[in-house]
């Protein structure tokens, strides 16, 4: 029987939206475990504590130095994800090399994580076409599209390829991330509803990292929590702390098995901030934030609570990360002298790039470019 007052009662909704979404937090700010149950659930072992510390390290590392480049005009276009470790890392690490990913541009990470060689994402910052060639040192395919600039878009594509897998009864599951800016955008739910309602098997992050550009969350949408849109299309959805590495892996980790097993689709928003600016491209984020804001996020980040858990563990010290550190930038320095080393594209190799079999048109225009020299 229905009760017509409880149901007009708007402001009870309103409540109910508040409280359904508590988020889940194992590592807390300190570096201790506040849920032990998780931490079982997790299942993941000193070793495997230390590789997934290890790989938010390499992140760590590649986005210093792509700063640095960026700033030298060496770089190309580049968003920093410096605070988004665990959000992106820990995350990536529940999935298989199965797994099909769907990055946005602020994603290179959990694509180089797959084995695709980080002198291939310099050049594709600099939009060279070896940049979009997605594949190992080795030659072997990675499963992954490219990072997408068109913001949400991801997500329809993900979709698309998720159905793909469930029709081809594939082990495996397509994972996407945006951002909370991308939330708001119709592709974003367009992708999940498309996944909920042929229960394909999808898991859709957002990265709510507190600022599209420079808009904050607050005014981007009135929803009380980004999960709460997958509900929208029948979605299972949930808070995570994004800062909190272990809680971002168990998530991943049971959200794909859920997926896989044919049930359709998961949302994850993850509760992140991004540390830097939006991108290498003039953005200055003391324009619509305050430094003290910053100065507090940077307390809490993702590297310095596992840092503080692993150390208190006594599975990880100064000397580990001082001579870890050291081989990851052999290594990207590795990285860049053969991105350097690449022979720059000209007019006609664009042209040429553009079709397999170019029209006459297009034919005449390689013609004049390479009798130029360009």
């Amino acid at each position: 029987m229905s009760n017509s007052k409880e149901i007009l009662d708007f402001n009870k909704q309103i409540e109910l939206q508040d409280n359904s979404f508590p988020m889940m937090q194992i590592l807390n700010e300190e570096g201790k475990i506040v849920d032990q149950e998780g931490l079982k659930a997790a299942g993941l072992s000193d070793e495997k504590l230390v590789e997934l510390f290890k790989k938010m390290l390499f992140a760590r590392q590649v986005d210093i130095r792509c700063m640095k480049l960026a700033k030298q005009g060496r770089m190309g276009f580049f968003g920093p994800h410096a605070g988004q470790e665990a959000s992106q890392m820990a995350s990536s690490f529940a999935f298989t090399d199965e797994d099909w990913l769907f990055p946005g541009y602020r994603d290179l990470p959990q694509i180089y994580s797959k084995g695709w060689p980080i002198w291939k994402g310099l050049l594709w910052s600099r939009g060279h076409q070896l940049g979009n060639e997605y594949e190992t040192e080795d030659g072997k395919p990675v499963n992954s599209w490219f990072p997408q600039i068109i913001i949400g878009a991801q997500y329809v594509e993900a979709a698309g390829v998720a159905l793909g897998l469930k029709k081809r009864k594939k082990d495996a599951v397509a994972f996407a991330y945006t951002g909370d800016g991308g939330s708001s955008e119709g592709d974003t739910y367009e992708g999940i509803n498309f996944a909920s309602a042929y229960k394909a098997p999808l898991v859709a992050f957002i990265q709510n990292n507190g600022y599209a550009i420079s808009t904050p969350r607050k005014f981007q949408t009135a929803a009380k929590h980004l999960a709460a849109k997958g509900w929208a299309a029948g979605a299972p959805s949930i808070v995570v702390d994004g800062m909190d590495a272990i809680a971002m892996y168990l998530a991943s980790k049971k959200a794909r098995e859920w997926a896989v097993a044919g049930n359709g689709p998961v949302v994850i928003e993850t509760i992140t901030n991004r540390l830097e600016p939006h991108s290498t491209a003039g953005d200055d984020p003391l324009r619509y934030r305050t430094q003290d804001e910053l100065d507090g996020w940077w307390k809490k980040e993702p590297l310095v609570r596992m840092r503080k858990f692993l150390t208190d563990k006594k599975i990880w010290d100064e000397k580990q990360e001082e001579a870890y550190v050291a081989e990851l930038d052999a290594l990207i320095d590795e990285n860049i002298k053969k991105a350097n080393a690449v022979e720059k594209q000209k007019i006609s190799s664009f042209i040429k790039n553009t079709l397999e079999v170019p029209g006459q048109a297009m034919a005449e225009q390689i013609a004049k470019f390479e009798s130029e020299g360009k």
